[in-house]
């Protein structure tokens, strides 16, 4: 692994005179720190223990035994000094301090939607054998051991024992003796920064790899879970769950927390044990909740972090994060790392309720249905009080169905129950559990949900109902449910009571998927780029992100304690949606790559899933992207490279690729020295001096598979270089010019031998003066059936040069 002399350190700075927060319910400041050399264990607590007022040593052995110095790459310590971070840094052994920062989280069908059973898997020999011998390390919240998906006796086939691999599991009492196997084959946890900030709830938050929350045993299960489990929630069944690589190996490296979330230190340390341990792949569905100030947004400690394991050959996966559909929303930055968005998929559950108007409102509800060939009256919680005191200013959250005690069953009996969905549920003061309970405690025929109109914007996910039942998400159709209700009662003429519920209606069941609607699609929530090159929002001429991949309504394994989604609570499987469920899909999908290509390098990898990517949905017609938070179906247009990077994962062809765009980890070091002022940046984070370097180079001319120039200053001239891993072949070059450009490639045509190398040059001439993003693309058509794409984008365009005040600035 070449020079690894340096190791995360995290600091506790207490308030002795030196400017902190005294009051007691202030948390510690907390510091990642880069030392030079690895100390030894002895060599370190002798050093604490030598420091004034330091006497807890029951603490002192705690949080030190957390993490032993394994290798001499990040191992973090955790210790309590009397100094300042200023006078700590100007110690001859520490290289770098950086103050740590919170991070946050970020299947049946998508194997079928990929092609992966007549495609991917069949080429390495059918599921039985996908991904075998490959590790995935999981950064993330844990992982529930006794799930299905992670047994390793589902076959007679038995799982390999990983040589490469040499990761331990930690047993504690949440996570006994024999959880881990040969597809489980390494679980660990790490929470001594939050430990070290008093946060950390041990029975709460569980101080073992035990996933409390359910985010982690969802992820781990996208990419590697067995295939063949079937999917029974609320005891209903949606068919039968794989990953995307059934047979790799899965190792849980927990940093991420139901409680609190997580620190970056802990995600570090996690990242470096990984490393050590020999994982092939690692997976992050996090990001961190702010842009990284500094010189660079590539400079943070979990960046530098991956860029070591990079260097060690580990293929690194993130989520581009939830923060669209805005620009410069990126949460993944570092051309080393491959970001991820998500798109749709073409299954979606969908029910309705058919009022006796004959308006059929659409809704959402893993439900049956009532008998259609029968209406039910509709009765609203609210006309349903139990007795004549009762009012519903003492009773107002009554609407919401939470408590049978207060409605009159004998009314409600055989009906269908109208219940209020209010911010409380968005909250998770009131449940949709609750609700049910409620109706079932009164003998109702079904629920249904009407969206309080003070619910704006709230996007909602199929949800299990256990009994007949819709949530209606639209307040535009909620207001047609209401009025349709309110115009049928009947009310005495004198009181003004209610003598006759006239509305009636019936419930179509949510059960059966539909596959009619257009996919993919990116999903409005996915990070757009461009990539953000510092917190001042300047533009990296690197395209993020990377790709999409599915990342919505994914079903996939649940922790059994899992509380992350009340729906799911107490269930073994869960749908969630988001860029945390897109970049597990590429992590299973890399290990493929990774099993039939064991010699490529992290960036050929990415190669291959980049070039391959498709541009188009299913019907044929240009992938879209949703602009708009609500009502994103109505708000949406052809995606950009900004939006789905190189376009939407193509499982089979990543396993063809034909030609490879490969970097190494010197290039990316050549990179990080030419940014102006990162010398110092450089040298703190990796100990490499950038005067090693002859020569720096710029990110437009890193060989990516893509092209991003933010600004072009009437032209320039790029160069990409291309590896063929396929038998020989002629390939002709073919190119769509972004507006605002003249551009050629040279050569058009190409013949390459296999393993021979063949440079391309890419001339760009700006034609206009504007700063209005365009897009193009570069074909390489082969003659034995190998096409790549490599998407281009150019922001500002210079077309001459600008004097006297006129002109873009």
């Amino acid at each position: 692994m070449g020079k690894l002399c340096w190791v995360y350190l995290v600091l506790l700075l207490l308030s002795f005179g030196f400017g902190l927060n005294t009051q007691e319910d202030s948390h510690p400041d907390v510091y990642i720190v880069t030392l030079k050399q690895a100390p030894s264990a002895h060599y370190f607590e002798e050093e604490l223990t030598r420091h004034k007022g330091f006497n807890n040593g029951s603490t002192s052995e705690r949080l030190s035994s957390l993490y032993k110095p394994r290798h001499e790459l990040f191992s973090p310590y955790f210790c309590r000094h009397f100094c300042g971070a200023d006078k700590l840094s100007r110690r001859g052994e520490v290289a770098n301090v950086v103050l740590d920062f919170s991070v946050r989280t970020t299947t049946t069908y998508t194997p079928e939607f990929l092609g992966l059973s007549n495609g991917a898997w069949s080429q390495e020999g059918g599921y039985g054998t996908a991904g075998e011998g490959i590790v995935i390390g999981f950064i993330d919240t844990g992982i529930d051991p006794t799930h299905s998906s992670f047994a390793d006796d589902v076959s007679d086939h038995p799982y390999p024992v990983p040589d490469h691999f040499s990761g331990i599991c930690e047993v504690t009492r949440d996570f006994p003796s024999g959880s881990c196997n040969r597809k489980l084959v390494g679980a660990r946890h790490f929470a001594a920064s939050a430990i070290t900030r008093g946060i950390f709830n041990s029975s709460q938050d569980y101080a073992s790899p035990f996933d409390g929350d359910g985010h982690g045993t969802h992820t781990a299960s996208i990419a590697a879970g067995n295939h063949g489990i079937p999917v029974v929630v609320a005891g209903n069944y949606f068919g039968n769950a794989s990953g995307m690589a059934p047979r790799s190996h899965i190792a849980v490296y927990k940093a991420l927390y139901k409680s609190f979330g997580g620190f970056a230190a802990d995600v570090v340390a996690a990242i470096d044990q990984a490393a050590q341990d020999g994982v092939d792949i690692i997976s992050l569905s996090i990001t961190p909740n702010r842009r990284p100030p500094g010189i660079a947004t590539f400079f943070n400690p979990i960046d530098m972090a991956l860029l070591s394991a990079v260097k060690s050959g580990i293929f690194v996966v993130q989520a581009a994060g939830n923060t669209g559909p805005s620009p410069k929303s990126m949460s993944s930055f570092s051309p080393w790392i491959f970001t991820v968005g998500a798109a749709s998929h073409d299954r979606i559950y969908a029910n309705s309720v058919i009022l006796g108007n004959n308006v059929t409102i659409p809704g959402v509800g893993l439900a049956p249905g009532t008998d259609m060939n029968e209406m039910y009256t509709l009765i609203s919680a609210v006309h349903a009080l139990s007795n004549e005191e009762a009012t519903l200013a003492n009773n107002m959250y009554v609407g919401e169905c939470q408590d049978s005690s207060n409605l009159y069953g004998e009314l409600i009996q055989g009906n269908l129950l109208i219940c209020s969905y209010s911010i409380r549920f968005v909250l998770g003061l009131s449940t949709v559990e609750r609700a049910l309970q409620t109706a079932k405690n009164l003998s109702a025929a079904g629920v249904v949900f009407y969206m309080d109109p003070f619910v704006i914007g709230f996007q909602l996910n199929p949800t299990p109902l256990s009994m007949p039942g819709i949530i209606i998400p639209s307040t535009n159709d909620s207001k047609i449910l209401l009025q349709y209700y309110n115009s049928s009662l009947e009310r005495d003429g004198s009181t003004g009571n209610i003598v006759r519920f006239g509305a009636v209606a019936s419930i179509s069941g949510g059960l059966k998927a539909n596959y009619s609607i257009s996919a993919p699609k990116v999903m409005y929530y996915s990070a757009r780029g461009p990539d953000p090159e510092d917190s001042f929002l300047d533009i990296a001429d690197i395209m993020k992100p990377n790709l999409v991949a599915p990342g919505n309504s994914i079903w996939a394994a649940w922790s059994s304690l899992g509380t992350d989604s009340v729906e799911f609570q107490g269930e073994s499987f869960a749908m969630m949606s988001g860029t945390s469920m897109a970049a597990p899909h590429i992590a299973g999908l890399a290990a493929l790559i990774k099993q039939k290509f064991p010699q490529f390098s992290p960036a050929a990898i990415a190669s291959a899933l980049s070039t391959t990517a498709s541009l188009y949905d299913k019907n044929g017609g240009p992938i879209m992207a949703q602009r708009a938070y609500a009502n994103p179906d109505l708000n949406q247009s052809p995606a950009t490279p900004f939006d789905m990077g190189s376009g939407f994962v193509n499982a089979t062809s990543a396993l063809d690729p034909g030609l490879i765009f490969d970097t190494t980890y010197e290039e990316y070091m050549s990179f990080l020295c030419g940014i102006n002022g990162s010398s110092p940046a450089v040298l703190n984070y990796t100990g490499q001096n950038c005067q090693l370097y002859n020569s720096t180079i710029a990110a437009v001319n890193l060989n990516l598979p893509s092209v991003s120039i933010s600004k072009l200053n009437q032209s320039k001239i790029v160069e990409r270089s291309v590896n063929n891993i396929a038998g020989n072949e002629m390939y002709k070059v073919s190119w769509t010019t972004p507006s605002g450009v003249s551009m050629t490639v040279t050569p058009t045509r190409f013949f390459i031998n296999m393993g021979e190398k063949q440079v391309l040059t890419i001339t760009f001439n700006a034609t206009a003066n504007d700063s209005v993003p365009s897009f193009g693309q570069i074909g390489l058509l082969g003659d034995r059936g190998h096409n790549l794409n490599i998407p281009l984008s150019v922001i500002v365009k210079v077309s001459y040069n600008m004097t006297n005040g006129c002109g873009l600035r």
